[in-house]
């Protein structure tokens, strides 16, 4: 039986990707103690350094994924094809979660912290709530933009 190089690659390419999911679920899961019957997660009794660490995962495998993105843009070297390439593209694979990982291990994109300081923020509130604070900080911000505009075009709001 005959496998075509790219179909293996992309095979593995799954595999690596479904069980970095499945480490960044079981961590969620973990943090949060799913309330029971609910189906919604908790996070109110995460610990700082479980919450963090869960962040950063979910930062790698975001940098992971577009690494790989990027790397596809490039064109395939005609010496990497043939019986070398799963293995060319196994070692591209290791190489593109070792630089993900470390990006996320030096400050990365940031995000990790936004998200730590997201859910860290929200603790204890519904959905609901939130969505309510979000669309008046959405609010309030477009009415002070548009108070600042009319303040540096000169336009009076008739009361003058």
């Amino acid at each position: 039986m005959d496998f075509d190089s790219g179909y293996l690659t992309n095979l593995s390419g799954q595999a690596v990707s479904n069980a970095n999911t499945a480490r960044l679920k079981n961590t969620l899961s973990d943090i949060s103690g799913a309330n029971k019957g609910a189906g919604k997660a908790d996070v109110s009794t995460a610990d700082d350094e479980k919450l963090m660490d869960a962040c950063k995962q979910f930062e790698s495998y975001f940098v992971e994924q577009m690494y790989k993105q990027m790397m596809a843009t490039v064109p395939e070297d005609p010496l990497d094809s043939g019986t070398n390439s799963v293995l060319v593209d196994y070692y591209k694979d290791n190489l593109v979660k070792e630089y993900a990982s470390k990006t996320t291990e030096q400050e990365g994109l940031g995000l990790a912290r936004m998200l730590y300081e997201q859910m860290k923020r929200n603790i204890g509130q519904s959905p609901e709530e939130i969505d309510a604070k979000a669309a008046k900080a959405a609010s309030e911000s477009g009415a002070a933009a548009a108070e600042a505009l009319k303040e540096n075009s000169g336009i009076s709001s008739g009361d003058e």
